[in-house]
């Protein structure tokens, strides 16, 4: 009986100097580099020589960082992240990448070894599967990030464009009218 007491006094007193260290301690989080983060497409692709989404927010809120590093939020985030911090709108940086249509990555059952070097450099996990045995990709999760196909050994992975349904379909941006006169 004696021990259950000592192991419960010990289990409050644990609990109380962890609540404490919880609010003595407690890192807030910048709301501007939240809001920046919201607005980035989530891919974790690196492309903007970042390892994500979150550290290219922070490095974009410290000034670090410029707007145009992201090639697959495209230029519609460029002019969403200009209009949030009060800046001009650049072009995409040629150095990080371009603008291409969005992709997902599937991968040729038949000709995968299971290798799993695409499952560990998937960023979002979208890759499933066993070592030694067929891999595949669940395509809601995949980014379109592309750094699962340079590891693949045998080629089996391949891009195919995002089928266009009622949750990707963007209104297509108008055309310049040329002006003829007869």
């Amino acid at each position: 009986m004696a021990a259950i007491t000592a192991l419960g006094l010990l289990a409050i007193l644990f609990g109380l100097l962890l609540g404490y260290a919880a609010i003595r301690f407690k890192v807030e989080s910048s709301p501007v580099v939240d809001q920046i983060n919201q607005l980035l497409p989530q891919t974790q692709c690196g492309q903007c020589s970042f390892p994500g989404c979150r550290p290219y927010a922070e490095a974009i809120a410290n000034g670090e960082a410029d707007i145009n590093q992201c090639p697959p939020g495209g230029e519609a985030t460029i002019i969403a992240l200009a209009d949030l911090l009060g800046r001009d709108a650049k072009p995409l940086n040629p150095e990080n990448g371009e603008i291409k249509e969005p992709t997902i990555v599937y991968i040729d059952e038949q000709v995968c070894i299971g290798c799993t070097l695409c499952i560990q450099a998937c960023p979002v996990d979208a890759i499933i599967g066993a070592a030694k045995q067929m891999h595949t990709v669940i395509a809601d999760e995949c980014t379109g990030c592309d750094l699962c196909i340079p590891v693949c050994p045998v080629d089996c992975i391949h891009r195919t464009p995002v089928k266009t349904d009622l949750a990707t379909w963007q209104w297509p941006f108008p055309k310049p009218r040329t002006q003829t006169r007869p």
